[in-house]
């Protein structure tokens, strides 16, 4: 089958089509024809060896997948590797069912993006109604997702984006506000989108000063849920004193230790997609590629020249 597999870790000229062998499905697993697959930053990341897991060459990278399996379910799965294949083997618990009036775009950006946005909001952030919720790169798959279901959790959302295209995009998206995160002083940018108010929650995947800056905004019992480090830099050190001084929580998330808890990840993508199929939930489309293109692809990617969600056509 045709599979872009990985032999050396470097830059996009590393990532090439190739012939390999079709995987086989064991006890508990399921063999899916493979209609999209998503591309997400971690798979640059993990192309650079810069992942948080260890990766070992050569590799097909693909964390999320869409089609059917044999007797014709329509699946979308999570799976730890090999998703930019033709074919791609996923455990039964990390499969789900895809209803109709789900796209197979949007059903792939339910998955590492859906439901790292999903959890964000509803376990490691808490979001009440009411509160001011900070959503950095928020054009990105995540941070459109994230946006949208704030908001349907009745909280204010204030976006940051880097480009003014971007940030009106964030604010068709239902943001109050929006916000360049490379302001002289984001702490006091953050402060005047929230009518001069610290914030209740932030979602962070930056890292470096916009870290430090988003939770010098926070107000007491504010939290900050980090969960990526797209700009490459390490934030400051927290304070332990200063974190109690304003009773603020700063928390990380991956979405890999979440799937362990396979009947909570179902739950949310069977919520998520019934409010893609009633209208309520917008999945943007960042592009549908040819897998023969997938060095173009991650090289825009890397670059920040994408919006929404990006997927490859295994059988181009």
């Amino acid at each position: 089958m045709r599979a872009v597999q990985i032999t050396e870790f470097g830059g996009p000229e590393v990532v090439a089509v190739r012939d390999v062998p079709e995987p086989r499905p064991g006890a508990g697993q399921v063999l899916i024809d493979v209609a999209r697959c998503g591309v997400n930053f971690a798979d640059a990341l993990l192309r650079e060896d810069r992942y948080l897991a260890s990766v070992t060459l050569p590799l097909i990278p693909g964390i999320e997948v869409v089609g059917r399996a044999a007797d014709g379910r329509r699946l979308a799965a999570m799976i730890s590797s090999g998703g930019y294949a033709e074919k791609a083997v996923a455990a039964e618990g990390g499969a789900f069912p895809v209803p109709d009036g789900v796209d197979d775009v949007a059903a792939v950006a339910l998955l590492a993006q859906g439901l790292t946005a999903w959890w964000l909001i509803n376990h490691t952030a808490r979001v009440r109604p009411r509160e001011s919720v900070v959503v950095h790169a928020a054009a990105g798959g995540v941070g459109s997702l994230a946006v949208q279901l704030a908001r349907l959790r009745g909280a204010r959302v204030i976006a940051t984006a880097s480009t003014p295209d971007k940030r009106e995009f964030a604010l068709s998206l239902g943001a109050s506000a929006a916000v360049d995160p490379a302001a002289d002083d984001l702490t006091e940018a953050l402060y005047a989108a929230n009518h001069g108010e610290p914030v209740d929650v932030v979602l962070e995947m930056t890292g470096g000063r916009v870290t430090d800056q988003s939770i010098a905004a926070l107000a007491p019992f504010g939290r900050l849920a980090f969960y990526g480090m797209a700009g490459g830099v390490e934030p400051g050190l927290v304070s332990p004193r200063d974190l109690q001084r304003r009773s603020v929580t700063v928390s990380g998330f991956w979405l890999m230790n979440a799937l362990a808890r396979p009947e909570v990840l179902r739950e949310a993508y069977a919520e998520m997609s019934g409010q893609v199929a009633a209208g309520e939930l917008r999945v943007v489309h960042g592009g549908d590629h040819p897998m023969s293109d997938v060095r173009r692809v991650h090289a825009d990617l890397r670059g920040r020249r994408t919006t929404g969600k990006l997927v490859l056509d295994p059988t181009r």
